[in-house]
């Protein structure tokens, strides 16, 4: 079998079962690298694949707490625009809440007043 052929062979997957294979100290490396038909060569731009997708893993995550997806600049664009409109609507929301508490608050101690009772208004 050609060595081309082996190499269409190796999935991600299998890229990175091959990976953690080598990591051990006493892991026969001839023998498993004759296992999968690679080259020390081929081994070696796996290992840095797998730790560069591991940095920019950790990297992203520690960023965004969750894993980065694949969006087009125009999908991300969107979803800025759909997050600012959220967050002016949430504003607007909070507005009007803090307005009918003092507005209740108000007339609240407007009735208390009325009754009589002279209880301390909350500020």
């Amino acid at each position: 079998m050609p060595k081309s052929e082996s190499r269409r062979r190796l999935t991600a997957a299998r890229k990175f079962e091959l990976y953690l294979a080598t990591r051990s100290p006493e892991a026969p490396l001839g023998e498993i690298l004759r296992q999968h038909g690679i080259h020390l060569d081929d081994l070696r731009r796996i290992e840095r694949a797998v730790e560069s997708a591991a940095l920019a893993g950790l990297k992203a995550e520690g960023r965004h707490g969750r894993q980065p997806t694949d969006l087009s600049p125009a999908r991300m664009h969107q979803l800025e625009h759909e997050l600012d409109e959220k967050t002016r609507a949430l504003a607007e929301l909070s507005v009007a809440f803090t307005l009918l508490e003092k507005k209740e608050r108000a007339e609240s101690c407007a009735r208390s007043q009325a009754n009589g009772s002279r209880r301390p208004r909350n500020k």
